[in-house]
């Protein structure tokens, strides 16, 4: 079965063999952060509604899934937004009724807890991970551009609701961006919102492959660690960069195997963006940048930024 809403699994940083469902078009988002891999946000938005048939979705997993493969986690994820589909709530109860064994993860920026039926069809998921980068608008909106309507200290208080409704885990990620949101006054306001929203971890993030903007550069090891300890509070961790191994068992198919090799192949011969890779191998997108990943783990793959975006290559 050719599956167009499952991608994977991948090797993730913050939740291991993961299994992802995206359902959002590609780059439908209610943020266009700066420091996006995928690129800038294509349509933006903070309305709701059901993008994909969901018996397709359904149906792509449980053709999946029957197999019993073994997965860390399934996690809604991808290349936008996963609370904007209105579908989540009734995907996320089909995996609980026929697929319990599973662990579900949604990877969300957090922007639509304000409302209540985002805050109900998240409930039965095992584990939220949420973006809360500032609590101050002017560097909230530096960082992630947000669609109309959406406040930094509406994020916070849409996630203090939800914690006081909601039994599962919940693993804040804090973006970091060097010289933007890690002066005291930042950290003294993200200190207060953390012990407002109550996370069971706090994990500090930074850039891994280039980013929507060229100024955005990665925090160092040590700088997470000296932001750990200036926020002086227990489950602060920072996000290690993954390992991702090339092997069978990494695969969902072996078509996977097939296009990774595909992508690895092309960028040997020549640069190419990730429109270039997509357009020459019909995949899409968000599945290229796990390809990527992968390809790294046994090549060198080099990033060069050209008018026409980021080109991707293996040196001889």
């Amino acid at each position: 079965m050719q599956y167009s809403r499952l991608f994977g699994p991948v090797h993730s940083r913050r939740l291991g063999r993961s299994l992802g469902i995206d359902l959002v078009p590609f780059k439908t988002c209610t943020y266009n952060c700066v420091y996006c891999e995928c690129g800038p946000t294509t349509v933006e938005s903070i309305e709701r509604g059901e993008f994909f048939p969901i018996r397709e979705v359904l149906a792509e997993l449980r053709d999946y899934l029957s197999g019993s493969p073994e997965l860390d986690f399934i996690t809604f994820s991808g290349s936008g937004e996963p609370t904007l589909s209105s579908s989540i709530g009734e995907v996320i109860r089909f995996l609980k009724d026929s697929y319990p064994s599973y662990r579900i993860a949604v990877l969300t920026n957090g922007s639509l807890f304000w409302r209540p039926d985002v805050r109900g069809e998240l409930l039965p998921a095992d584990v939220i991970l949420p973006t809360l980068s500032s609590v101050f608008d002017d560097t909230f909106r530096q960082i992630h551009r947000p669609a109309p309507g959406i406040s930094a200290m509406q994020i916070v208080e849409g996630l203090e609701c939800f914690r006081k409704e909601y039994t599962g885990q919940i693993w804040l990620e804090i973006f970091v961006i060097p010289g933007i949101n890690t002066r005291p006054e930042e950290l003294d306001g993200l200190r207060a919102a953390i012990e407002r929203i109550h996370p069971d971890r706090v994990q500090l993030n930074t850039l891994d492959r280039p980013g929507s903007e060229d100024w955005v550069q990665p925090a160092s090891p040590e700088e997470l660690e000296r932001i750990r300890g200036l926020l002086g509070l227990t489950g602060v961790e920072a996000v290690e960069p993954v390992r991702y191994e090339l092997s069978a068992g990494s695969t969902m198919t072996g078509e996977w195997s097939d296009a990774v090799a595909r992508v690895h192949e092309l960028i040997r011969r020549r640069p190419c963006t990730l429109d270039d890779i997509s357009a020459s191998t019909d995949l899409p997108r968000r599945e290229i940048l796990k390809i990527l990943r992968e390809i790294q783990a046994g090549s060198i793959i080099e990033e060069k930024r050209e008018e026409r975006g980021i080109f991707y290559f293996c040196p001889e």
